[in-house]
């Protein structure tokens, strides 16, 4: 045995405990990762979440139904109009309410373009997290188009407060479908020069192939949804197993991987951005004129009983238990959020990587905080 300075050389190697976060740039929020390494290898790892708590399902508890709508804006903040979208159809399935054809359509088409900036925003910072500059410069630029687009329509850049239980809050602009048939071209040509600059390169598959695999028994158990279910090769999204709105007029793929890794999880997102684009194309074509809500401005107060619905947010699927005591506040919202359920997985997957594959792992199960911890 020898002894250096009282340090026992033939002892088993010490764990180092890291924290990783709330204040770190790629845990892409403020989450928490303990790490317990031994040299640059993860031996066990925890995840600490609540720092962004608001409760918000309570607050809905306080609040009559069309004031509600700008708190699911703020629970996954970048999938502002899908989340609209979902509570509600809750309410309107608790009330019977049929929709007018020309807000579905508006309410597809605005949903799938949320769906594509969300999507460019991941690529972005994904490919920052492996040590890409110049795709986020590209990212950004495409989602700045659709973020002008938004701000057309609903007067905000975020935070829309525009989907209304019944319809929409009002009628597209004069020029909206001119202004989404110029954007199309151009947010094509932005998606395909991101996916050439990432999707083959060298380091980037290096980086990323074989990197946090999960496979299709694991991605089930815990109750993985979205991108990170698809890429397992399960051809799942709601929009094709329980089609909602008017999702079954239009042709379009649901884009599935293979391995299930990191690299998987990315493309199957990259192949989803060009689906959007063939389902707006569509939309655009079909949509009608005619009223655009059934309401009006009257007050809300659907009767006594419960219901679930659920969505294909950008992240998975989106799910509202809504219980109504026949008041014009709900007596209890509950919701099933994608990104809570995708992070339940990360610490199988961190066991046993490199301290550099983590913050991959982590950054290709795509969260947002405000939905984990709502």
């Amino acid at each position: 045995m020898v002894e250096v300075n009282n340090i026992d050389m033939d002892a088993e190697p010490l764990e180092m405990l890291v924290n990783m976060g709330p204040q770190h740039p790629s845990t892409h929020g403020v989450f928490r990762m303990v790490l317990w390494i031994d040299g640059e290898k993860v031996v066990r790892a925890e995840s600490h979440i609540g720092y962004l708590h608001r409760g918000s399902e309570k607050l809905c508890e306080g609040e009559q139904y069309h004031q509600i709508i700008t708190l699911f804006d703020r629970l996954d903040y970048i999938s502002n109009f899908n989340n609209e979208m979902v509570f509600c159809r809750a309410v309107e399935k608790l009330m019977g309410i049929e929709v007018p054809e020309r807000a579905e359509y508006v309410r597809v088409i605005l949903c799938e373009l949320n769906r594509i900036a969300s999507h460019l925003l991941f690529l972005g910072t994904f490919g920052l997290d492996a040590g890409a500059m110049t795709p986020v410069m590209l990212t950004f630029r495409g989602r700045e188009r659709i973020q002008s687009v938004f701000e057309a329509i609903s007067g905000a850049r975020m935070m829309h407060n525009y989907f209304r239980v019944g319809g929409i809050k009002e009628d597209l602009p004069a020029n909206f479908e001119q202004l989404v048939s110029d954007l199309l071209p151009d947010l094509r040509a932005d998606v395909e020069e991101a996916d050439k600059l990432l999707t083959y390169n060298e380091v980037f598959i290096a980086r990323t192939k074989g990197i946090g695999v999960i496979d299709t028994e694991t991605a089930v158990d815990y109750g993985l949804t979205g991108p990170c279910l698809r890429a397992c090769g399960v051809p799942y999204d709601v929009r094709k197993a329980e089609p909602y709105s008017v999702y079954d007029r239009f042709d379009f793929d649901v884009p599935v991987g293979i391995d299930g890794d990191s690299w998987e999880r990315y493309y199957v997102r990259v192949e989803e951005m060009y689906q959007s684009l063939n389902i707006i194309d569509q939309a655009l074509e079909q949509i009608p004129s005619g009223p655009v809500s059934t309401l009006g401005r009257r007050l809300i107060r659907p009767p006594k009983g419960d219901v679930y619905v659920r969505s294909e947010n950008p992240r998975g699927e989106i799910g509202v238990y809504l219980v109504s005591d026949g008041t014009d506040k709900p007596y209890r919202v509950k919701v099933r959020p994608p990104s809570f359920c995708n992070l339940s997985v990360l610490e199988v997957l961190l066991k046993d990587t490199w301290v550099a594959d983590a913050v991959i792992i982590l950054g290709s199960l795509d969260i947002v905080l405000g939905e984990v911890d709502r």
